[in-house]
Protein backbone atom coordinates (compact mmCIF):
# COMPACT_ATOMS: atom_id res chain seq x y z
CA UNK A 1 0.00 0.00 0.00
CA UNK A 2 2.90 2.62 0.94
CA UNK A 3 4.11 1.62 -2.55
CA UNK A 4 1.50 2.30 -4.11
CA UNK A 5 0.95 6.16 -2.24
CA UNK A 6 4.66 6.90 -3.47
CA UNK A 7 4.15 5.41 -6.91
CA UNK A 8 1.36 7.85 -7.29
CA UNK A 9 3.12 10.73 -5.46
CA UNK A 10 5.97 10.42 -8.16
CA UNK A 11 3.52 10.30 -11.12
CA UNK A 12 2.00 13.73 -9.53
CA UNK A 13 5.31 15.08 -8.77
CA UNK A 14 6.42 14.21 -12.95
CA UNK A 15 3.29 15.75 -14.02
CA UNK A 16 3.49 18.73 -12.01
CA UNK A 17 6.92 18.94 -13.45
CA UNK A 18 6.16 18.50 -17.12
CA UNK A 19 3.88 21.64 -16.49
CA UNK A 20 6.34 24.07 -15.22
CA UNK A 21 8.62 22.85 -17.68
CA UNK A 22 5.91 23.75 -20.21
CA UNK A 23 5.10 27.08 -18.64
CA UNK A 24 8.55 28.26 -18.56
CA UNK A 25 9.80 27.11 -22.15
CA UNK A 26 11.27 29.43 -24.05
CA UNK A 27 8.76 31.63 -26.72
CA UNK A 28 11.29 33.34 -29.33
CA UNK A 29 9.98 36.18 -31.63
CA UNK A 30 12.07 37.28 -34.31
CA UNK A 31 10.94 40.99 -35.91
CA UNK A 32 11.83 42.42 -39.47
CA UNK A 33 11.19 46.16 -38.90
CA UNK A 34 11.24 48.70 -42.05
CA UNK A 35 10.49 52.01 -42.38
CA UNK A 36 8.32 52.93 -44.65
CA UNK A 37 5.22 50.99 -43.74
CA UNK A 38 5.89 53.10 -40.42
CA UNK A 39 3.11 55.03 -38.68
CA UNK A 40 3.42 58.67 -39.70
CA UNK A 41 5.57 58.00 -42.71
CA UNK A 42 4.72 59.01 -46.15
CA UNK A 43 7.31 60.35 -47.87
CA UNK A 44 10.79 59.76 -49.25
CA UNK A 45 12.38 62.62 -47.83
CA UNK A 46 11.60 60.64 -43.97
CA UNK A 47 13.31 57.60 -45.02
CA UNK A 48 16.61 59.11 -45.64
CA UNK A 49 18.91 60.04 -43.31
CA UNK A 50 20.12 63.08 -45.06
CA UNK A 51 16.97 64.84 -44.91
CA UNK A 52 15.70 66.64 -41.60
CA UNK A 53 12.69 64.77 -41.50
CA UNK A 54 14.38 61.38 -41.00
CA UNK A 55 15.00 61.56 -36.92
CA UNK A 56 11.31 62.22 -36.35
CA UNK A 57 10.40 59.19 -38.53
CA UNK A 58 13.17 57.39 -36.37
CA UNK A 59 11.46 57.61 -33.45
CA UNK A 60 8.07 56.88 -34.90
CA UNK A 61 9.45 53.69 -35.80
CA UNK A 62 10.62 52.93 -32.37
CA UNK A 63 7.60 53.63 -30.91
CA UNK A 64 5.61 51.43 -33.50
CA UNK A 65 8.19 48.49 -32.91
CA UNK A 66 7.66 49.33 -28.86
CA UNK A 67 4.57 48.58 -28.80
CA UNK A 68 4.46 46.03 -30.38
CA UNK A 69 6.94 44.27 -27.99
CA UNK A 70 5.08 45.32 -24.67
CA UNK A 71 2.22 43.21 -26.55
CA UNK A 72 4.18 39.93 -27.35
CA UNK A 73 5.52 40.38 -23.55
CA UNK A 74 2.56 40.86 -21.79
CA UNK A 75 1.17 37.92 -24.41
CA UNK A 76 4.56 35.56 -22.70
CA UNK A 77 7.02 35.97 -25.13
CA UNK A 78 10.19 35.17 -23.41
CA UNK A 79 12.97 36.41 -26.13
CA UNK A 80 12.08 38.88 -28.45
CA UNK A 81 15.54 39.91 -30.74
CA UNK A 82 14.55 43.01 -33.25
CA UNK A 83 16.42 43.29 -37.01
CA UNK A 84 16.61 46.42 -38.52
CA UNK A 85 15.84 46.13 -41.99
CA UNK A 86 15.73 49.75 -43.88
CA UNK A 87 18.55 51.25 -46.08
CA UNK A 88 21.86 51.65 -43.56
CA UNK A 89 20.03 49.20 -41.25
CA UNK A 90 21.39 51.56 -38.76
CA UNK A 91 17.54 53.83 -37.83
CA UNK A 92 16.60 52.11 -34.63
CA UNK A 93 18.42 53.53 -31.90
CA UNK A 94 19.60 51.00 -29.30
CA UNK A 95 18.72 53.35 -26.30
CA UNK A 96 15.33 53.90 -27.56
CA UNK A 97 14.60 50.33 -28.28
CA UNK A 98 12.16 48.11 -25.54
CA UNK A 99 14.89 46.77 -22.95
CA UNK A 100 13.65 43.74 -23.40
CA UNK A 101 14.74 43.82 -26.72
CA UNK A 102 17.84 42.51 -28.75
CA UNK A 103 18.88 44.79 -31.71
CA UNK A 104 21.03 43.60 -34.54
CA UNK A 105 21.51 47.13 -36.86
CA UNK A 106 24.24 47.69 -40.21
CA UNK A 107 24.56 46.18 -42.53
CA UNK A 108 25.67 44.94 -45.19
CA UNK A 109 24.18 41.69 -43.76
CA UNK A 110 24.06 37.88 -45.04
CA UNK A 111 20.31 37.74 -44.95
CA UNK A 112 19.77 41.36 -44.61
CA UNK A 113 16.38 42.33 -43.62
CA UNK A 114 16.16 38.74 -42.17
CA UNK A 115 19.33 38.72 -40.74
CA UNK A 116 19.05 36.75 -37.31
CA UNK A 117 16.31 34.57 -38.43
CA UNK A 118 16.72 30.48 -37.77
CA UNK A 119 15.00 27.72 -36.40
CA UNK A 120 14.52 28.59 -32.60
CA UNK A 121 11.93 31.26 -33.56
CA UNK A 122 8.49 30.73 -32.77
CA UNK A 123 6.81 33.26 -34.58
CA UNK A 124 8.13 35.81 -36.84
CA UNK A 125 6.62 39.56 -36.99
CA UNK A 126 6.94 41.76 -39.80
CA UNK A 127 7.00 46.06 -38.76
CA UNK A 128 6.53 49.08 -40.98
CA UNK A 129 6.54 46.85 -44.30
CA UNK A 130 5.14 48.34 -47.53
CA UNK A 131 3.56 46.77 -50.55
CA UNK A 132 5.53 45.60 -53.56
CA UNK A 133 6.60 47.80 -56.67
CA UNK A 134 3.90 48.88 -58.75
CA UNK A 135 0.74 49.16 -55.92
CA UNK A 136 -1.64 51.83 -56.52
CA UNK A 137 -2.54 53.91 -53.58
CA UNK A 138 0.68 52.44 -51.58
CA UNK A 139 3.17 54.40 -49.41
CA UNK A 140 6.02 54.57 -50.87
CA UNK A 141 5.89 51.35 -52.68
CA UNK A 142 9.15 49.15 -53.93
CA UNK A 143 10.57 45.79 -54.43
CA UNK A 144 14.11 45.92 -52.56
CA UNK A 145 15.22 48.87 -54.84
CA UNK A 146 13.18 51.69 -56.41
CA UNK A 147 15.93 52.58 -58.36
CA UNK A 148 16.49 48.77 -59.60
CA UNK A 149 13.85 46.53 -59.29
CA UNK A 150 10.61 46.72 -61.22
CA UNK A 151 9.20 43.07 -60.15
CA UNK A 152 10.84 39.99 -58.66
CA UNK A 153 8.98 36.42 -59.56
CA UNK A 154 9.49 33.40 -57.16
CA UNK A 155 8.30 30.00 -59.47
CA UNK A 156 6.12 31.92 -61.28
CA UNK A 157 4.73 34.74 -58.89
CA UNK A 158 5.08 38.41 -58.35
CA UNK A 159 6.41 38.78 -54.56
CA UNK A 160 7.03 41.74 -52.54
CA UNK A 161 9.22 41.84 -50.13
CA UNK A 162 7.02 40.61 -47.51
CA UNK A 163 6.49 37.45 -49.31
CA UNK A 164 10.32 37.08 -50.30
CA UNK A 165 11.05 37.27 -46.59
CA UNK A 166 8.10 35.22 -45.36
CA UNK A 167 9.40 32.39 -47.71
CA UNK A 168 13.04 33.12 -45.88
CA UNK A 169 11.27 32.41 -42.27
CA UNK A 170 9.15 29.46 -43.62
CA UNK A 171 12.65 28.18 -45.10
CA UNK A 172 13.12 27.86 -41.13
CA UNK A 173 9.62 26.60 -40.52
CA UNK A 174 8.88 29.92 -38.76
CA UNK A 175 5.19 31.29 -39.40
CA UNK A 176 4.85 35.41 -40.35
CA UNK A 177 2.30 35.64 -37.70
CA UNK A 178 1.89 39.75 -38.15
CA UNK A 179 2.34 42.68 -39.76
CA UNK A 180 2.10 46.57 -39.90
CA UNK A 181 2.03 49.39 -42.62
CA UNK A 182 -0.80 50.38 -45.36
CA UNK A 183 -4.05 48.99 -45.81
CA UNK A 184 -2.76 47.86 -48.91
CA UNK A 185 0.42 45.98 -47.46
CA UNK A 186 -1.89 44.50 -45.18
CA UNK A 187 -4.07 42.52 -48.19
CA UNK A 188 -1.20 41.44 -50.18
CA UNK A 189 0.32 40.03 -46.65
CA UNK A 190 -2.99 38.26 -46.15
CA UNK A 191 -3.14 37.39 -50.43
CA UNK A 192 0.66 36.01 -50.19
CA UNK A 193 1.17 34.79 -47.27
CA UNK A 194 -2.39 33.67 -46.19
CA UNK A 195 -5.47 35.06 -44.67
CA UNK A 196 -4.45 33.86 -40.72
CA UNK A 197 -2.13 36.71 -40.58
CA UNK A 198 -3.13 39.05 -37.97
CA UNK A 199 -2.90 42.52 -40.02
CA UNK A 200 -2.33 46.15 -38.01
CA UNK A 201 -3.12 49.48 -40.70
CA UNK A 202 -1.88 52.09 -39.33
CA UNK A 203 -2.35 53.96 -42.06
CA UNK A 204 -4.32 53.96 -46.02
CA UNK A 205 -2.36 55.53 -48.65
CA UNK A 206 -4.10 58.01 -50.89
CA UNK A 207 -1.78 57.86 -53.30
CA UNK A 208 2.18 57.00 -53.20
CA UNK A 209 3.06 59.90 -51.18
CA UNK A 210 -0.09 60.88 -49.19
CA UNK A 211 -2.00 58.85 -46.69
CA UNK A 212 -4.63 59.11 -44.01
CA UNK A 213 -3.06 57.92 -40.61
CA UNK A 214 -4.75 56.37 -37.28
CA UNK A 215 -4.10 58.92 -34.54
CA UNK A 216 -0.98 58.00 -32.52
CA UNK A 217 -2.47 56.50 -29.41
CA UNK A 218 -4.47 54.52 -31.42
CA UNK A 219 -1.90 53.25 -33.63
CA UNK A 220 0.30 52.30 -31.02
CA UNK A 221 -2.67 50.38 -29.19
CA UNK A 222 -3.60 48.54 -32.30
CA UNK A 223 -0.10 47.49 -32.71
CA UNK A 224 0.23 46.27 -29.04
CA UNK A 225 -3.03 44.51 -29.22
CA UNK A 226 -2.55 42.62 -32.35
CA UNK A 227 0.88 41.68 -31.39
CA UNK A 228 -0.97 39.97 -28.35
CA UNK A 229 -3.64 38.65 -30.84
CA UNK A 230 -1.24 37.37 -33.68
CA UNK A 231 0.69 35.48 -30.50
CA UNK A 232 -1.85 33.61 -28.91
CA UNK A 233 -2.81 32.38 -32.80
CA UNK A 234 0.51 31.63 -33.35
CA UNK A 235 -0.13 27.62 -33.26
CA UNK A 236 -2.67 28.12 -36.13
CA UNK A 237 -0.81 30.19 -38.64
CA UNK A 238 1.27 28.06 -40.91
CA UNK A 239 5.01 28.84 -42.42
CA UNK A 240 4.87 30.22 -45.72
CA UNK A 241 7.00 27.05 -47.67
CA UNK A 242 8.12 27.29 -51.08
CA UNK A 243 9.29 24.62 -52.14
CA UNK A 244 12.56 23.92 -54.91
CA UNK A 245 13.34 23.93 -57.48
CA UNK A 246 13.65 27.72 -56.77
CA UNK A 247 13.19 30.04 -60.08
CA UNK A 248 13.90 33.80 -59.74
CA UNK A 249 13.40 35.87 -61.85
CA UNK A 250 13.78 39.81 -62.23
CA UNK A 251 12.84 42.89 -64.21
CA UNK A 252 14.48 45.88 -64.28
CA UNK A 253 13.61 49.25 -65.08
CA UNK A 254 16.34 49.57 -67.33
CA UNK A 255 17.96 47.34 -69.82
CA UNK A 256 21.49 48.13 -69.25
CA UNK A 257 20.70 46.75 -65.66
CA UNK A 258 20.21 43.17 -66.96
CA UNK A 259 23.65 43.28 -68.41
CA UNK A 260 26.11 43.13 -65.39
CA UNK A 261 23.89 40.29 -63.70
CA UNK A 262 25.35 38.10 -67.17
CA UNK A 263 28.72 38.20 -65.73
CA UNK A 264 26.61 35.31 -63.09
CA UNK A 265 27.09 31.95 -64.72
CA UNK A 266 23.50 30.57 -63.26
CA UNK A 267 21.96 33.72 -64.28
CA UNK A 268 20.15 33.72 -67.33
CA UNK A 269 18.60 36.92 -69.79
CA UNK A 270 14.76 36.55 -69.83
CA UNK A 271 14.08 39.63 -72.07
CA UNK A 272 15.57 43.35 -72.61
CA UNK A 273 15.30 43.96 -68.83
CA UNK A 274 14.67 40.80 -67.08
CA UNK A 275 16.99 37.88 -65.91
CA UNK A 276 16.23 34.96 -64.28
CA UNK A 277 18.21 31.34 -62.62
CA UNK A 278 17.38 28.46 -60.48
CA UNK A 279 18.56 26.96 -57.26
CA UNK A 280 17.93 23.96 -55.47
CA UNK A 281 17.54 25.80 -52.21
CA UNK A 282 15.89 28.82 -51.13
CA UNK A 283 18.31 30.39 -48.80
CA UNK A 284 21.20 30.20 -51.90
CA UNK A 285 18.85 31.72 -54.20
CA UNK A 286 18.32 34.65 -52.17
CA UNK A 287 21.78 35.36 -51.49
CA UNK A 288 22.08 35.27 -55.58
CA UNK A 289 18.98 37.38 -56.42
CA UNK A 290 20.71 39.87 -53.83
CA UNK A 291 24.07 40.02 -55.72
CA UNK A 292 22.22 40.07 -59.06
CA UNK A 293 20.48 43.01 -57.82
CA UNK A 294 23.67 44.79 -56.79
CA UNK A 295 24.72 44.24 -60.26
CA UNK A 296 22.16 45.42 -61.86
CA UNK A 297 22.26 48.69 -59.71
CA UNK A 298 25.66 49.57 -61.50
CA UNK A 299 23.46 49.44 -65.17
Amino acid sequence: MIGKKVWMLLLIFAAFSCVCAAEKAPLKVFISADLEGIWGVVHFEQTSAESGSYGAACKWMAEDVNAVVQGLLEAGATEIVVNDSHGSMRNLRADELHPRASLISGTPKPLSMMQGIDGSFNACIFIGYHAKAGSAAAILDHTISSGTVRSIKINGREMPELGINGALAGYFQVPVIMISGDKETCEQARSILGSGIVTAAVKEGIGRTAAKLLPAGEARQLLKEKAKEALSKRDNIPPFIVNPPINIELEFLRSSQAELPLLLPQVKRVDARAVGFSSGDLLEGFKLMRAVISLASQG
